[in-house]
């Protein structure tokens, strides 16, 4: 077998081999590498290349090696994953390195780390005052998290008393402009639904790049030629406009009339009205 040959079919196997064992090892080597699985991956990279290029060598020595790092790659994170006193030796603690607005200089060498780089982390979180932090901690995989104090933590609905409903999953309709049966389904819809959509909007399927419906019921598609601007539809704005001009009549109707019955049912219908004009507010004026 010629050489070239030869290093094209050693090639391809590695990168088979390769993607095979990254495969059974889990996406977690590929989102979060600990200090192990760092070097491990290094180590069989640099098994995969010798297996390609050294042509004068045995191929299956290299194929050996590669095995036997899979193979103990797989066993710790069995062990890691069974026994959290060997996760903790293997991938280490988590060390705190801020406690209530103050750094922890020793903490802080301990892990290696700069001040400098403590604020560059913070900032990333746009932390930009070590005051702010209640509580920050430096995770094995090297990110620093931070938690702020109360007084300095965004306001939610929650605390504001406001309850919104729970929004389904977005469903993806259109890929490379054709229809997604599984998703449509999902979402409620059917195909005629769909096309009524696409001519609301002057769209054809063809040129939709990518469609999706919210929860609700929303459709939003992206086109392959950026250049075409799509009208906003229309659908929510103008049932928050019918429900106030409905809450304003029913204002007029309680004013205009003499009798005291119809003055209370009408200022009653108005003050129920506005409280669902005040909860589906937020809903009504997404786009």
């Amino acid at each position: 077998m010629p050489v070239w040959l030869e290093i094209i079919v050693r090639t391809l196997s590695a990168a088979f081999v390769l993607f095979l064992m990254t495969r059974i090892l889990g996406k977690r080597q590929l989102s979060q590498l600990t200090f192990f699985e760092y070097v491990t991956g290094i180590t069989i990279g640099d098994l995969a290349a010798f297996l390609s290029i050294n042509h004068d060598q045995d191929w299956y020595i290299a194929l050996v090696a590669i095995v036997t790092w899979f193979f103990v790659s797989l066993g710790i994170e069995f062990l890691q994953m069974k026994s959290k006193k060997s996760r903790d030796v293997i991938d280490s603690k988590g060390t705190v390195l801020i406690k209530d607005g103050k750094v922890l200089e020793d903490n802080l060498k301990k892990e290696k780390l700069t001040n400098e780089e403590l604020m560059e982390q913070l900032r990333r979180k746009s932390i930009f005052k070590v005051s702010q932090v209640e509580y920050a901690v430096i995770e094995p995989d090297g990110q620093v998290n931070a938690l702020l104090k109360d007084q300095y933590q965004p306001i939610t609905l929650a605390q504001l008393g406001i309850k919104m409903p729970t929004e389904a999953e977005p469903q993806t309709v259109i890929l490379d402009g054709k229809m997604m049966d599984e998703p449509l389904a999902t979402s409620g819809f059917s195909r005629q639904w769909l096309n009524t959509e696409l001519e609301k909007q002057g769209v054809s399927l063809e040129n939709v790049y990518l469609g999706q419906v919210d929860g609700y019921g929303q459709l939003y598609v992206d086109l392959y030629d950026d250049k075409i601007k799509i009208p906003q539809p229309q659908e929510k704005p103008l049932l928050l406009a019918t429900l106030k001009k409905c809450q304003a009549d029913l204002e007029i109707f309680a004013l205009s009339t003499e009798n005291e019955t119809n003055k209370q049912i009408y200022t009653t219908c108005s003050e129920q009205l506005q409280h669902v004009i005040d909860d589906t507010r937020r809903v009504l004026i997404q786009q």
